[in-house]
């Protein structure tokens, strides 16, 4: 076991969050009127008594790019915690399907799936991990009999009081963090680096944010809203969800 440097993962962050900001702005600029309103539910905005055209664009907009930046800031985090654990304990990105990170650690071989937050999935999803696990441990034991597997889901973010799963361990936030690294306060430590140039990149994104409201807001009106301006919904549930 190597001591984390923070100045190292310092120095990660700000040389890669670059990479977070440019993957959202990609993926806003190329976002499309059609695949929005594909997405979410229309009789859940009707309900919510919406009556503007730019109004039903900011509430779908916003939900379809709160569920984006999570998983891309969610992949992100899983390539810092990749480069954190390769310092201290020399682990590495695993070749074996759904296993995202390998290291040995108190005489065990770790196989670790690394999520955002705490409530990632549902049962199907976590059954697939599971089964995952089971995979990894029977191919890295067929090189290796001898050696001895644990089971990690790591969690960037949140809690969980009862770590031990039965067929694997769940750690979350804090005790993930010092898992990967040894380090109990990593997961405060890395919160000031992180905002590296946040200012910048987030008017660039505000940018680009406002001309995709303001094109998507014209053509749902174009399309969605009658000669009196009201919203024709009819209209808009038969894209949504007619056959």
């Amino acid at each position: 076991m190597n001591p984390l440097k923070i100045e190292e993962v310092q120095q990660y962050v700000e040389q890669n969050i670059g990479v977070f900001h440019s993957k959202r702005i990609a993926g806003l600029t190329g976002l499309k009127l059609g695949k929005v309103l594909a997405k979410k539910n229309p009789y859940l905005f009707k309900a919510k008594y919406l009556l503007t055209a730019q109004d039903i664009i900011k509430s779908l907009t916003d939900a379809f790019i709160s569920s984006q930046e999570e998983t891309i800031f969610g992949d992100w985090l899983e390539g810092l915690a990749i480069f954190i654990n390769e310092k201290v304990y020399d682990g590495r990105k695993s070749g074996i399907p759904g296993i995202d990170l390998e290291f040995d650690k108190d005489g065990f071989r770790h196989i670790v799936t690394i999520k955002s937050g705490p409530s990632w999935g549902n049962s199907s999803q976590k059954a697939k991990m599971v089964s995952d696990f089971r995979t990894a441990q029977k191919t890295l034991r067929t090189s290796n009999s001898n050696i001895m597997v644990r089971a990690v889901n790591g969690c960037c973010y949140g809690k969980d009081r009862n770590p031990d799963k039965g067929d694997y361990f769940k750690l979350c936030g804090q005790q993930f963090w010092k898992f990967i690294s040894d380090e109990s306060e990593l997961y405060v430590n890395m919160i000031e680096p992180l905002g590296h140039r946040a200012r910048e990149k987030n008017d660039e994104f505000m940018e680009s944010y406002a001309k995709r409201i303001n094109l998507f807001t014209r053509e749902f009106a174009d399309k969605f809203c009658m000669s009196d301006g009201s919203i024709d919904w009819n209209k808009f549930v038969r894209l949504n969800s007619g056959s």
